[in-house]
């Protein structure tokens, strides 16, 4: 069901500081970017690290405040309403709504039974380098 680390995302209330800091720390420009968000491709698997401004974070329908940090880890998953239904349905609830980010990125997550953050997601560059790597 969850087949592996796709996305780590952080929350940053000074956007601009965050990007220059990750572009430093990791030696590279982000790789995509729109407003409100930028975004990483690391390590040997190219796993995404975005970044988004703290004051969108409500935007996107999450439980919670702006405030919390902490980060929303997404695996990925091949049937996202699917998985979404189950973990429902296993007592998880919902903390940001499924969501399409576009050119088949889908995302959504949950809080466990646990009070931990579980992120979802349908991730082509996923997908990707599993096709490159011969595990796809």
């Amino acid at each position: 069901m969850l087949r592996g680390l796709a996305h780590v995302r952080y929350q940053a209330a000074d956007l601009a500081a965050a990007r220059r800091w990750y572009t430093e720390l990791l030696g590279i420009e982000p790789y995509f970017e729109r407003p409100g968000y930028v975004e990483f491709r690391v390590g040997d698997f190219r796993q995404e690290l975005g970044l988004v401004d703290a004051a969108y974070v409500s935007e996107l329908g999450a439980h919670g405040t702006a405030e919390a940090g902490g980060a929303v880890v997404s695996w990925h998953v091949g049937d996202l309403p699917a998985v979404l239904d189950r973990l429902l349905a296993m007592g998880a609830k919902e903390h940001e709504p499924a969501r399409d980010f576009g050119e088949g990125f889908a995302g959504a997550s949950v809080i466990d039974p646990f009070g931990n953050v579980l992120g979802i997601m349908h991730n082509p560059n996923y997908l990707d380098v599993l096709a490159e790597t011969g595990k796809g």
